[in-house]
C-alpha cells in the first residue's frame, strides 16, 4: 500500500486557506463606506508567484472589470505541486459578479486537476435566498440555503478592511464568510497587526545571463499586515491601500507574493521540469512536509490498541474521544475493535438510537446515497445479504479493490470516484459511505493520521454503526482499521481543513503498541 493515499486532504486545505488571499471579496456592504469604495475600486491586474519550501510551484492572478452596472472579479490560481515524486497539476478559479453597490449576484467556483473537475454556482435570489449548483462527473444538484444576512465569499475581505473603517493596528473582525468549496459558512477572525511600507515589482526585464525575468522598476506601497484565523487556522497577509494583497505566508510553508506578470508567469513556465527537479525531495513535498515520524518501529495493520501522548494542540477542538478512543490528560488510548464488537446493533431501530445515528443515512450534496446509480451498485456488490456486518465486509473490500490508488486533488465526489474508479483516501472514504447509506448502514467521514512506513501521515477512513462506531478502511483494505488511525475530526472536507491548523505543531510520542 503505498503513502500516496494518505493526506491529500492538505492540498485541499491549502487551496481553501489561501483562497480569498487570491480574491478579494464580495459581500454586501455592512457600512456606507464599503459602498462608497466600490467607486474607488480600480480596473486592472495583479498578479502573484506562489511558493512552496522556497520553489515556486505556481501563479495567480486578480482581474477587475468596472461596468457601468456592475463589477466582475475574475480570480485563477495555477499549482503544480509535488507530493511523492509526482506533480499534481491544480486549476482552481472563482468569477463573481457584482452590483455597483458591491452587493454579490452570483458566482461560479471551479476547482481543476488531473481528469478530475468540480464545480458551483451560486446565485443569490432576492435578500433571503442562495440557490447554489454542484456539478461533479456526470452528477448536477441543485441546493437552496436560505439567508438571514449578506452572503460573503472567501474574496474581497482585503477590501473590507481597508475601506470598511479606517485601518488601524489592534483592530479586530469577526465575518462570517460561505466557502462555495465546502459549501458552508464559517466565522473569520482578523486582526491588524502591524502597519509598514513595502516594496514590489513594477516591471521586468529579460536578463539573458540567467535565462529570467527579473525586476525592472520597483513600486512603494503602504500596507497592513492581518492575521486571519478560521478554525484555528491562521495566515498573515500585508494588504495595501487599495484593498490587494501584497503578500502573505500560510502554514506548510505555502507564500504568494505580487510581482510582476512575467516575473510570475515567464519565470515559472520556463523552469527546468527534469524529473529531478519535479520531485524536489522533502522540501517542497506537500505530503512528506506534513509527515509526522514516529518514535518508535509499528508493524502496520497489526496493532491491537496503541497509546500516543499528544503534544501541541487544543484537545477541546476534536473529536478525540469517543467509540475507540480514550483521551486521559495527554494521552490517547486508541484499541482496534473485537470480534466480538463486529455485532449488530439490537436497538438499532428504537427511537432513541434513531434520532442519535439518522442523520448519517441520508444523502449529502456529495455523498448521493440516493442516487439510481449509487444503490444499483450497493446492490450489486452485497447481493441478498441481511446481516450488516457481512454487507460492510463486502462494501469495504469492494472499494479497496475496484478503486485504484492515486492522489487525487478535487473535492471528492462518490458519483465522480464511482465512474472514474481512482482516488486517494477521500474518494474511497466518501465512495464507501455513500454505498453504505444506500444499504441502510448508518456511515459518516472520520479524518486524522495513520501510521504507514515509519511516519504517520494524514488520512481519512470511514466509520459505520454496528454495535457501535467501528472504524474501517477501504483504502488500505482493513476491517476493523487497526489502532495506529487516530481520529482529529468527524465530518467531510468542512471539519477535515481543521487539520492545518496541527501541521508543525502537532508531537507524537507513542508509549506502547500492543499487536
Amino acid at each position: 500500500m503505498s503513502r500516496r493515499t494518505a493526506a491529500i486532504a492538505i492540498v485541499l486545505v491549502w487551496l481553501g486557506t489561501m483562497g480569498w488571499l487570491v480574491q478579494r471579496q464580495y459581500l454586501r456592504p455592512r457600512s456606507a463606506l464599503l459602498a462608497d469604495a466600490a467607486l474607488r475600486i480600480p480596473p486592472g491586474a495583479t498578479y502573484f508567484s506562489l511558493e512552496l519550501g522556497g520553489q515556486q510551484i505556481g501563479i495567480a492572478s486578480n482581474q477587475v472589470d468596472t461596468l457601468p452596472e456592475s463589477i466582475r472579479v475574475d480570480d485563477r490560481m495555477q499549482l503544480e505541486i509535488p507530493a511523492l515524486g509526482t506533480i499534481q497539476r491544480v486549476e482552481a478559479r472563482t468569477e463573481a459578479l457584482l452590483s455597483r453597490a458591491l452587493e454579490l449576484q452570483s458566482f461560479t467556483a471551479t476547482l481543476r486537476g488531473d481528469d478530475v473537475r468540480f464545480g458551483v454556482e451560486g446565485v443569490v435570489s432576492g435578500d433571503s435566498l442562495l440557490v447554489v449548483t454542484i456539478e461533479t462527473a456526470e452528477s448536477r444538484q441543485t441546493m437552496e440555503i436560505p439567508l438571514d444576512h449578506g452572503i460573503v465569499l472567501p474574496a474581497l475581505l482585503p477590501l473590507h478592511v481597508v475601506f470598511g473603517s479606517e485601518p488601524e493596528v489592534g483592530q479586530s473582525y469577526t465575518i462570517p464568510l460561505f466557502d462555495p468549496l465546502l459549501l458552508r459558512e464559517r466565522d473569520m477572525q482578523l486582526t491588524i497587526t502591524a502597519e509598514s511600507t513595502l516594496v514590489v515589482p513594477d516591471s521586468a526585464s529579460f536578463d539573458a545571463a540567467t535565462q529570467l525575468w527579473v525586476a525592472a522598476r520597483w513600486d512603494t506601497l503602504q500596507a497592513w499586515r492581518v492575521s486571519q484565523n478560521v478554525s484555528g487556522i491562521s495566515v498573515d497577509a500585508w494588504i495595501d491601500e487599495l484593498g490587494q494583497v501584497v503578500e502573505a505566508e500560510s502554514p506548510v510553508g505555502f507564500s504568494m507574493r505580487r510581482t510582476a506578470f512575467e516575473i510570475a508567469s515567464q519565470n515559472f513556465r520556463r523552469r527546468d521540469r527534469s524529473a529531478t527537479d519535479l520531485e524536489l525531495g522533502s522540501g517542497a513535498d506537500i505530503i512528506r512536509r506534513t509527515a509526522i515520524a514516529s518514535n518508535v518501529e509499528l508493524d502496520t495493520g497489526a496493532a491491537r490498541e496503541l497509546r500516543v501522548v499528544l503534544g501541541g494542540l487544543d484537545p477541546e477542538q476534536f473529536d478525540l474521544s469517543g467509540g475507540r478512543q480514550i483521551l486521559r490528560g495527554d494521552t490517547l488510548i486508541v484499541t482496534r475493535e473485537t470480534e466480538e464488537q463486529l455485532q449488530e446493533d439490537p436497538n438499532r431501530h428504537s427511537p432513541d438510537r434513531v434520532r442519535e445515528i439518522g442523520s448519517y443515512l441520508q444523502p449529502e450534496p456529495l455523498i448521493q446515497s440516493r442516487d439510481p446509480r449509487i444503490e444499483a451498485q450497493a446492490r450489486q456488490i452485497v447481493g441478498r445479504r441481511r446481516n450488516p456486518v457481512r454487507r460492510v465486509e463486502l462494501l469495504n473490500s469492494w472499494v479497496y479493490e475496484n478503486i485504484e490508488k492515486r492522489i487525487t486533488v478535487s473535492v471528492p465526489s462518490a458519483l465522480e470516484v464511482l465512474e472514474s474508479r481512482r482516488g486517494d483516501c477521500n474518494e474511497h472514504t466518501v465512495l464507501f459511505v455513500a454505498l453504505a447509506r444506500a444499504q441502510g448502514i448508518p456511515a459518516r467521514t472520520a479524518a486524522g493520521l495513520v501510521h504507514i512506513d515509519g511516519n504517520f501521515y494524514y488520512h481519512a477512513w470511514p466509520e459505520v454503526w454496528l454495535n457501535g462506531w467501528v472504524a474501517v478502511d477501504p483504502t488500505l483494505g482493513q476491517l476493523p482499521a487497526d489502532a495506529t488511525h487516530l481520529r482529529f475530526t468527524i465530518g467531510g472536507l468542512a471539519r477535515q481543513v481543521e487539520l492545518i491548523q496541527l501541521i508543525g505543531r502537532l508531537n507524537l510520542e507513542v508509549l506502547s503498541i500492543e499487536q
